[in-house]
């Protein structure tokens, strides 16, 4: 395997980490508000949420929250295919279901590749098994002198390597290891990734209280009495009320 050279490194999660809070920037500003509100009202009424800001926050908070995995998984799958390529020669992979294919000591990995351990759910583990059983197939077809073989790359957590199915999974310091060679490089990446954090995130802080703002004026005109309280009622017929049964034969 190559050394990583650890500059280069650095300028590649910085230009990158970039993209990470651009993205994640442009998508709170192309948020709109019934898009928030289509979270579960019940759920807010249950933790006895009566300030419209504070509403308007924690609908977009947990908005926020699972739209902020989904980009930085993006730029971790991207960071580990960058880190294969200068050590390992591996490259992306247009197989469906995996991102990066690496060829090694006459073995041919296909690898998939999460941010954490709580991906997913049962139907698309049972996915990921398919595009792997299919991956494998083509490779035998295509490629006779390497054994294929699948692995499950997860980028943080703590579980050890075992053997899922038909594949390897590999997680946290296991994984990073595996496509670069160095025990180290699951540390050596956490500096680079707060490149300019501060000033990225002060930005976006300025960003959302900007619409948490706007949207808690439009939900106070909306969904609140004259005398300030939240209309439950009308916010649940705005989020659910959606009644054509008693037009069907069931």
């Amino acid at each position: 395997m190559n050394i990583l050279n650890i500059e280069e490194l650095n300028q590649f999660v910085n230009l990158n980490i970039e993209d990470f809070h651009n993205t994640r920037l442009k998508c709170l500003q192309d948020l709109k508000l019934p898009k928030l509100l289509s979270k579960n009202p019940y759920l807010f009424k249950a933790k006895n949420l009566n300030i419209a800001g504070e509403y308007i926050e924690n609908l977009l908070n947990a908005f926020l929250s699972s739209s902020e995995e989904k980009i930085f998984g993006d730029f971790l799958e991207r960071l580990a295919i960058y880190v294969s390529e200068k050590t390992s020669d591996g490259f992306k992979s247009g197989v469906s279901g995996i991102d990066l294919e690496i060829l090694r000591d006459s073995i041919h990995y296909l690898i998939s590749i999460k941010s954490g351990s709580n991906w997913g759910n049962a139907a698309q583990h049972n996915r990921l098994s398919q595009d792997f059983s299919n991956a494998i197939t083509r490779i035998q077809q295509m490629d006779r002198k390497n054994h294929p073989q699948a692995v499950l790359g997860i980028c943080y957590g703590k579980v050890k390597t075992s053997y899922l199915h038909s594949y390897c999974k590999l997680v946290g310091q296991n994984f990073w290891f595996f496509i670069s060679g160095n025990k180290e490089l699951y540390k050596e990446i956490i500096e680079p990734i707060g490149f300019r954090a501060k000033e990225h995130n002060e930005k976006f802080e300025e960003g959302k209280a900007q619409i948490i703002n706007k949207f808690t004026n439009i939900f106070i005109e909306e969904f609140c009495t004259e005398s300030g309280k939240i209309n439950w009622e009308k916010l649940v017929e705005y989020n659910s009320k959606n009644l054509d049964l008693e037009s069907l034969r069931l």
